[in-house]
C-alpha cells in the first residue's frame, strides 16, 4: 500500500481520522509538558507530562483497535474484528493504572526528600494551554465514540478528559503556591491527580473487560429488541425464547427461537423475521440477527394469534 493511498483511506475513516488527531495533539502535549516539567521543576507538572505520554501510547493504541476493527469477517474471524477495541481499552485502563502509580512513587520522593518549584507563571500557562487542547480534542473523540459506538475512541476520550481536569487542579495547585509559596502543595496535588486517574483506570476497564465475557446488552437494549418482536407477534409469530445477546466493540450479536405456526410456508417464516431483523435494526445500531425458526407444539394454542389455523384441534362435538 502506497503512502498516499494510507493517507487517503486514514481520512475517508471517521473514526481513524479522529483517532489520527488525538495522536498528533498528545505528541505536542507530551513535549510541551515535559519541556515545562524540567524547566519549574514542579512533579506535578512532570506527572502531568507522565499521564499525557501514556495517553500518546493510548492515543496509537485506538488507532490500531480501530484500523483493525474496521477489516470485514475473514476466514479466521468470522464475527468480525470488533472485539480488538475491547481489547485496545483494557490496556489503555492498564496503561491509566501504571501512570497513577508511577506519579504516587514520584510524588512521595518529592515530599520525602522536598523539592523546590520555579518559573510557576510557565507552568500554570502551560496547564492552561493543555486544558483548552484536550478539552477540545476529548469531545471531538467522544462525539465520534458516540456516533459509531466505538469504545476504543471511547477510552482515548475519557483519558483526555481526565487529563483536562487534572491539569486544571495542577494549574490550580500551581496558583497557590505562588500565593502561599508552600512547597509540599506541588507533590500533594500530584497524588490528588494520581487518584483520580485510578477511578478513570477502573471505570474503563469495567467498561471495555465486560463485553469481552460475553455479557448481554444492556437491559434497554434488550428490552428495545423485545418490543421489536412484538411488533411483528401480531402478524403470525407465537412466540419466542432463548434471546442471547451481546457485544464485540461496536457491533451487537442478537440470537433467539422463534415459534411461527406449523402450517406456514418457508418463504413466509423467512419474511417474519425479516421484519423482526428490520424492526431491530430500527432501534439499535450495528446489529446482527440470527433467528431460528420452529414449529408450534399443540400448546401454543392459547398464545396464538392467529384467527385461521388448520393445525388447532377441532372443538368435540357435543
Amino acid at each position: 500500500m502506497s503512502f498516499v493511498k494510507f493517507i487517503r483511506d486514514l481520512w475517508a475513516d471517521e473514526k481513524q481520522r479522529v483517532a489520527s488527531i488525538s495522536i498528533l495533539s498528545n505528541t505536542t502535549l507530551v513535549l510541551l509538558k515535559l519541556a515545562a516539567g524540567i524547566i519549574t521543576s514542579s512533579v506535578s507538572i512532570i506527572s502531568e507530562a507522565i499521564h499525557s505520554s501514556l495517553d500518546l501510547v493510548a492515543a496509537i493504541i485506538a488507532f490500531i483497535a480501530v484500523r483493525i476493527s474496521s477489516h470485514p469477517p475473514d476466514s479466521k474471524h468470522r464475527y468480525g474484528h470488533g472485539k480488538f477495541e475491547n481489547v485496545s481499552g483494557t490496556i489503555e485502563a492498564l496503561l491509566i493504572f501504571i501512570a497513577a502509580i508511577w506519579i504516587m512513587v514520584e510524588a512521595y520522593d518529592k515530599i520525602i526528600h522536598g523539592a523546590h518549584v520555579e518559573t510557576i507563571g510557565m507552568g500554570i500557562a502551560v496547564m492552561a494551554f493543555a486544558s483548552l487542547v484536550n478539552w477540545l480534542i476529548s469531545s471531538l473523540l467522544m462525539k465520534t465514540a458516540k456516533k459509531t459506538d466505538s469504545i476504543a475512541l471511547e477510552a482515548d476520550a475519557m483519558h483526555l478528559r481526565t487529563d483536562v481536569y487534572t491539569s486544571l487542579g495542577v494549574m490550580l495547585g500551581l496558583l497557590l503556591l505562588s500565593i502561599t509559596d508552600i512547597q509540599i502543595l506541588d507533590p500533594i496535588i500530584a497524588i490528588a491527580v494520581a487518584l483520580l486517574i485510578l477511578k478513570a483506570a477502573y471505570e474503563l476497564t469495567v467498561k471495555a473487560l465486560v463485553p469481552l465475557l460475553d455479557v448481554a446488552l444492556p437491559q434497554e437494549e434488550e428490552n428495545a429488541i423485545m418490543e421489536a418482536i412484538n411488533m411483528v407477534i401480531p402478524e403470525g409469530v407465537v412466540n419466542f425464547h432463548q434471546l442471547r445477546t451481546r457485544k464485540a466493540g461496536s457491533e451487537r450479536y442478537v440470537d433467539m427461537h422463534l415459534v411461527v405456526p406449523r402450517d406456514l410456508t418457508i418463504a413466509e417464516v423467512h419474511e417474519l423475521c425479516d421484519q423482526i431483523e428490520n424492526e431491530i435494526e430500527e432501534r439499535l445500531l450495528h446489529v446482527h440477527v440470527l433467528v431460528h425458526a420452529e414449529p408450534c407444539e399443540d400448546d401454543d394454542c392459547e398464545q396464538c394469534h392467529q384467527k385461521e389455523c388448520n393445525i388447532k384441534s377441532e372443538p368435540a362435538e357435543s
